[in-house]
């Protein structure tokens, strides 16, 4: 096994079921579930399994960034999911396509099962771009009376030449590719996928505590958190779109490069950082002009610093690099092609999330990263 708990994607799936603290961690607070529960099935909330298993195989966290991969061990892509087991089994939500609506509208049968199959592999290759994925998989942490079950299973794509349908109504399709089964709610446009517990699995054993508050009262008794992250502080959203039209800009932004007034590199991107930015947290960005190091999510760094008129647009230096990450390699967008709405919701994206690093590089530059989120609304309160 490792030492100090540093996984590489090769030793994690050698050596995952000899991790004792992270097994432990799991067990001492899925013993905490009669503070929501009186059942015997014990609880786990899926974000708190997310960030144990981070933390316990110094995983990168990617639950937030709305992509297909929950984590990441080098180049080992993770969805993580916790759900109770009936029969060893489970049918789990896997995607949600309610931005694609308009595009299912008619389909039905195999022609719906091939749409969703597609949209399905689109996501999961935008994140093998995006993170220079190149395995993947489901670690499960399997809930059952007085255990957990806990494995890891296949992460494929969807065979769209060798789907059939299992069964089709009006509200719901369910249909199979030889590999697994997935079913679809139409009202909710969320994709299920049907999860067996693999012949490779460990157990742990759960004894649920009657009475946890007052273990954590007597716990917290002289504790005094530590601080917590802020937004504006330490992290902010910026939009892919126009928050005020809901398109993408055909000359600005992500098309930039479409842009009259002077020659523009085929690459030339910006991203755009709404007024509100600057006026609610002015000491997020350093000064115009000032450069400093973002760090993509595959781990490149890139020379970025605020540019043009009101400080509204991040921008690598030189202004294509940024460009030919997320056109060439995350977009797949051919050179003269305009990037819209439609492909933001293809790929289940509408904005990004920059987070203010506590560090600097070897020539004192501040570091910020990048990833993508989806739902920018719901995390801008404040209007430009």
């Amino acid at each position: 096994m490792p030492t100090d708990n540093i996984y590489s994607s090769t030793s994690f799936l050698t050596d995952w079921r000899t991790n004792e603290k992270y097994f432990k961690i799991l067990s001492l607070l899925a013993s905490l579930s009669r503070l929501f529960s009186e059942n015997t099935i014990p609880y786990l909330d899926y974000r708190l399994a997310e960030n144990i298993f981070c933390k316990y195989f110094s995983a990168l966290n990617d639950a937030r960034s709305c992509t297909a991969y929950d984590a990441r061990i080098g180049q080992l892509g993770i969805g993580i999911k916790t759900f109770g087991l009936k029969n060893n089994s489970s049918v789990e939500k896997i995607a949600e396509f309610n931005k694609l609506k308009p595009r299912l509208i008619g389909l039905k049968g195999i022609d719906l099962a091939r749409q969703l199959g597609e949209f399905r592999n689109d996501r999961m290759r935008f994140a093998n771009d995006t993170y220079n994925i190149s395995n993947t998989l489901y670690h499960i942490v399997g809930r059952d009376n007085s255990l957990l079950r806990i494995f890891n299973t296949p992460y494929e794509e969807v065979d769209l030449a060798n789907i059939h349908i299992l069964s089709n109504s009006e509200s719901n399709i369910k249909f199979e590719d030889g590999k697994n089964i997935y079913s679809f709610n139409q009202s909710k446009s969320v994709l299920m996928k049907q999860f067996t517990v693999a012949s490779d699995y460990r157990d742990v054993d759960i004894s649920i505590i009657e009475d946890p508050l007052a273990l954590l009262e007597e716990f917290f008794a002289n504790y005094i958190p530590n601080q917590i992250k802020y937004k504006g502080i330490d992290y902010v959203i910026l939009p892919l779109y126009n928050e005020h039209n809901n398109i993408v800009p055909l000359k600005s932004g992500l098309n930039q490069w479409n842009a009259g007034g002077r020659a523009r590199n085929e690459n030339e991107v910006y991203i755009s950082v709404p007024r509100y930015i600057h006026n609610y947290y002015e000491n997020f960005f350093p000064d115009r002009n000032t450069e400093f190091v973002l760090m993509l999510p595959d781990g490149k760094k890139l020379s970025a610093k605020i540019c043009q008129s009101g400080d509204k647009a991040l921008m690598s230096n030189p202004n294509s690099d940024l460009g030919e990450w997320i056109l060439r390699k995350v977009l797949h967008k051919k050179i003269g092609e305009l990037v819209t709405i439609d492909d933001l919701n293809r790929f289940g994206i509408d904005s990004v999330m920059v987070v203010k690093e506590h560090k600097k590089d070897e020539n004192d530059k501040q570091i910020y990263s990048i990833s993508f989120c989806s739902d920018y609304e719901s995390y801008s309160e404040f209007k430009s």
